[in-house]
């Protein structure tokens, strides 16, 4: 067998119509709350029984915005300033011989009834609005949390929140059930980790929103917000 056939079984329904912004990986800004929608022939609440004793879910899903016909052996991780080059198998880049991902979130609910049902509500969900998704696997604490794994260059240039600065007449335009998600979005600091301009104004389409904002040292100021 030399190819496949994935069946896309749902799409994700987020905040983020872009890519810009979205968290690095999942679980960092965990007030973020998504939709997995089912695609008509996986609208059976049969699929899900059983799921209701978990907390959290594996999403496999797919690098819609990055499907190439080629790939390469290295490619420049962004936490690593954009300019180290370190093979494809050792990096979470989007831009693989297959463009497959997997996030890790929690749920929130479950709707069987509805209908667009059943949907499952998830929070922390690192997706695109619109990501496929290939399938859905259940969270297993006794074998996928290994307390004493080793992050390698991940876990030795970890970056430390930015403080997240929002005037009162501002913040008073921005829904406040999406205030916390916001807030925690912008505090790992969406930039590209080798920018680093304070002047600069940069943008991030989130829930219907233009969040314009500009970081100086550790501190990131919204500047203004745009419907």
């Amino acid at each position: 067998m030399d190819s496949l056939n994935l069946k896309i079984i749902a799409r994700i329904k987020s905040d983020f119509p872009e890519k810009f912004g979205i968290p690095r990986q999942s679980g960092l800004a965990p007030a973020l709350h998504s939709v997995i929608r089912f695609e008509p022939e996986f609208r059976n609440a049969d699929a899900l029984r059983g799921l209701e004793g978990f907390s959290h879910l594996w999403l496999l899903w797919i690098f819609s915005e990055n499907v190439r016909e080629t790939w390469k052996p290295t490619v420049r991780p962004p936490r690593l300033g954009g300019n180290t080059r370190l093979g494809v198998f050792a990096t979470r880049s989007s831009f693989r011989p297959n463009p497959i991902a997997m996030s890790c979130v929690k749920i929130e609910e479950i709707r069987l009834e509805g209908n667009d049902g059943p949907e499952i509500v998830v929070s922390g969900a690192d997706l695109m609005d619109g990501t496929p998704i290939v399938d859905i696997k259940p969270y297993l604490p006794y074998a996928d949390s290994i307390p004493n794994a080793s992050g390698g260059f991940a876990e030795s240039r970890r970056y430390d929140n930015l403080q997240v600065e929002i005037a009162p007449e501002i913040l008073g335009h921005i829904p406040g059930d999406k205030r916390d998600a916001l807030i925690q979005v912008l505090e790992q600091d969406p930039r590209p980790h080798y920018h680093d301009d304070p002047e600069r104004i940069y943008g991030i389409a989130f829930a219907g929103m233009n969040v314009k904002f500009k970081v100086a040292g550790k501190v990131l100021t919204v500047t203004g917000i745009d419907k």
